[in-house]
């Protein structure tokens, strides 16, 4: 069973009733027992406001809390602002190469369309590359300088990623 007073304030009321003399089992003195019901009547009356305390460290806590979720929520909505952000570059960086200029590459001799892919931004180049069949896309970037190729497929790699980038 729950007290109705708060530790602190009961703590202090059995402290009270603690200091009273006991008086021996044949003592008829009244003053142990008038101590006792004074101690008893300060702590009934002091329940109401003991109680009102309690609820309002309750609230205040309740408070804190609210404002810490809100602050959680907060930064999981930016979170996901920046991740909805990066999905939309990565849509448009797919869709920079349409089909038609993925074609004319895929049926380009490999080296010619190495030496054109490499005059281009490699972030187009890369999202050109990544449209074609990869066994085309291997040979052409075979043709490539090492440090474009390297350049594209790093590009292409983060590009491919499933996970969050951040």
């Amino acid at each position: 069973m729950r007290s109705p007073l708060p530790r602190p304030i009961l703590a202090l009321c059995l402290g009270a009733l603690a200091l009273v003399p006991i008086a021996p089992a044949g003592a008829q003195d009244g003053a142990g027992e008038t101590q006792a019901s004074e101690i008893q009547r300060f702590c009934t009356n002091i329940a109401d406001g003991a109680r009102d305390k309690r609820y309002a460290l309750q609230a205040a806590e309740l408070a804190r809390l609210q404002e810490e979720i809100d602050r959680r929520i907060a930064l999981l909505e930016e979170k996901r602002a920046e991740y909805e952000g990066w999905l939309k570059r990565r849509e448009e960086f797919l869709a920079m190469a349409d089909g038609s200029i993925t074609e004319i590459y895929a049926k380009m001799r490999p080296d010619a369309a190495a030496e054109r892919l490499a005059q281009l931004r490699v972030d187009l180049a890369a999202a050109i590359v990544m449209k074609l069949e990869p066994r085309k896309a291997s040979v052409i970037l075979n043709e490539m300088d090492a440090k474009v190729a390297a350049s594209v497929t790093g590009i292409m790699a983060s590009a491919a990623r499933k996970a969050d980038p951040s």
